[in-house]
C-alpha cells in the first residue's frame, strides 16, 4: 500500500507525509516504522521491508525519503512499485521535484497521492476510493471460498485505507447469512455458517460492552476460521 506526497514544495509535502506517518503510528501503537533514503539505501533492506508480514506480524510502516534523487537507487526502486503497492505494509513515499513519467508511474500505483507547487498549493490529489469498494465486495466472496489468509488480508487492508469496523462487520454478517438462506455452501454447512453467525453477534455485542475494541475481535475471529 502506498501513500505518495511530492511536488516543488518538499517541505510542505514532508510536513504532510510526517502528519500521516503520526497519525498511522497512534492507530497502530505496535507497527514498526522504518526509514529508507538515497543515503541508507539497500535493495535487500527494500525487498525484506516488501515482504515482511505475516498473518501473526505487525504491519510495518515504511518511509521512502527521496528515493528519486539517485538515477541508480531510482531505477532500482521504480522496478519494485508494483510490490510495494501490493505489499500488506504501509510504505510512504516522499520526493521533492520530480519527472511527469516517474510521477505518474508512482501515482498509479498509490491509495492516495499529493502533490505540492512551491506555495504549498495542492495542485493534485486523489484517493483510490475504487480499490476500497472492491475490497468490500471481494472479502464476502472470499468468506464464501473460505480462503482464511484472502480474507485476513482483504481486512486489513480495508481498516488501513479508512474503512469503518462496523461495516466490515456487517458486511460479512450480511454474506453469512446469504449463504445460510440458500441451504450452504460447498465450502460451508448450515451449522458451521449458524455458528459463524453466533460467533458475530457475539463479537460485536462484546466490543460494545467493552470487552474489546471491535477490530481486535472481528481479526480474531476471522484468523480463527478453519
Amino acid at each position: 500500500m502506498i501513500y505518495f506526497y511530492h511536488g516543488t514544495d518538499t517541505e510542505k509535502a514532508r510536513v504532510k507525509s510526517h502528519e500521516l506517518i503520526d497519525s498511522l503510528r497512534k492507530k497502530k501503537p505496535d507497527a514498526s516504522f522504518f526509514k529508507i533514503d538515497f543515503l541508507n539505501f539497500l535493495m535487500s533492506i527494500l525487498d525484506e521491508y516488501i515482504g515482511g508480514q505475516g498473518l501473526f506480524v505487525n504491519k510495518n510502516i515504511v518511509l521512502l525519503d527521496r528515493l528519486c534523487e539517485k538515477k541508480e537507487i531510482k531505477e532500482q526502486f521504480l522496478e519494485k512499485i508494483k510490490e510495494i503497492a501490493e505489499s500488506q505494509n504501509i510504505f510512504i513515499i516522499l520526493e521533492g521535484k520530480i519527472d511527469k513519467a516517474t510521477a505518474t508511474k508512482i501515482e498509479k500505483k498509490s491509495e492516495k497521492f499529493v502533490k505540492f507547487d512551491l506555495n504549498g498549493k495542492i495542485l493534485a490529489e486523489k484517493l483510490n476510493k475504487k480499490n476500497n469498494e472492491l475490497n468490500i465486495f471481494e472479502i464476502a466472496n472470499a468468506l464464501a471460498r473460505r480462503n482464511k489468509k484472502e480474507i485476513w488480508v482483504l481486512y486489513r487492508q480495508l481498516i488501513d485505507s479508512g474503512k469503518v469496523v462496523e461495516e466490515i462487520h456487517g458486511v460479512l454478517f450480511w454474506k453469512a447469512k446469504t449463504m445460510l438462506l440458500a441451504g450452504g455452501t460447498y465450502n460451508w454447512k448450515d451449522k458451521e455458517l449458524l455458528n459463524f453467525i453466533d460467533e458475530l453477534v457475539t463479537v460485536y455485542h462484546e466490543a460494545r460492552r467493552g470487552a474489546h475494541e471491535l477490530e481486535t475481535g472481528l481479526e480474531a475471529l476471522i484468523l480463527g476460521i478453519k
